[in-house]
């Protein structure tokens, strides 16, 4: 449809609501109140064409899920495991999306979202899958340069971070009985993943997720020296929009991340 279409659609409608949705400064349009809260009011049934229409035109097609998830999340515990939902469901193809941004209501570009809860977004189901539990983490060979025996042997280290979990380390200190201590060095990446990959390399020791970097750990590329504490941190959860909730396939995939989980 060309813009003048467009226009003359949005203004038949205002005026047979009897009242304006949009207000017109220069080339800028905005909502307004109300038509902000129309838009709130008919998304949702929007949302539920859509899915039905979806459902009728895939039927006895392949159904593609595109998942959003973190990416650390999908690197080191998401990929390992898929082939087993592949397996259970092999018509089904999935499109993954890396991502750390912000979801919102307006957000429909994926079928089911993984983040690290709590979340409660308008117009989406989300539960809690997975915990995390943090320990520091580094590679066998730094660990036979430098020595960590103890929480105050960290002194001597450098500890990893990234941007997305700047108090991690804080809060394991405390934990730990050595709040405040000084450090040798710290070093900050903007994503998490770098972060568990400068830990491989021997830069630092890093506090991992566990169970996210089990992997790590049962092929030795990383060590937990130390016995604890093991401090747990904000858990995993998906999120399905509620128009799609009754969704058969959407639904056997979150289950399964429950399953995978060890949720009961």
């Amino acid at each position: 449809m060309t813009h003048g279409a467009v226009s003359r659609q949005i203004r038949s409608l205002e005026d047979w609501l009897g009242m304006p949705l949009f207000e017109r400064r220069g080339r800028r349009v905005l909502l307004t109140n109300p038509g902000r809260d129309y838009y709130h009011a008919v998304q949702s049934a929007f949302t539920t064409i859509i899915g039905a229409t979806r459902r009728v035109t895939e039927s006895g097609a392949k159904r593609r899920i595109t998942i959003d998830a973190l990416p650390t999340f999908t690197m080191h515990w998401l990929l390992p495991r898929l082939t087993r939902f592949q397996l259970r469901h092999p018509t089904v193809e999935l499109n993954l999306i890396t991502s750390e941004r912000a979801l919102s209501n307006a957000a429909n570009d994926f079928d089911i979202a993984i983040r690290r809860g709590p979340l409660d977004l308008p117009g989406y189901q989300a539960h809690d899958f997975l915990v995390e539990q943090e320990i520091p983490v580094c590679s066998p060979a730094l660990l036979e340069r430098i020595p960590l025996k103890s929480a105050r042997d960290l002194r001597h280290h450098t500890l990893l971070s990234s941007a997305g979990r700047l108090h991690s380390w804080e809060r394991w200190l405390n934990a730990a009985g050595v709040p405040g201590l000084e450090v040798g060095r710290r070093q900050q990446f903007d994503h998490f993943y770098l972060t568990l990959q400068a830990a491989v390399d021997g830069i630092g020791v890093a506090l991992g997720p566990r169970p996210v970097i089990d992997g790590e750990l049962a092929a030795g590329r990383l060590i937990a020296p130390l016995a604890g504490p093991i401090v747990r941190a904000r858990a995993y959860c998906w999120l399905l929009s509620t128009a799609r909730a009754a969704d058969p396939l959407l639904r056997a995939f979150c289950d399964w991340l429950e399953e995978e989980a060890g949720v009961q």
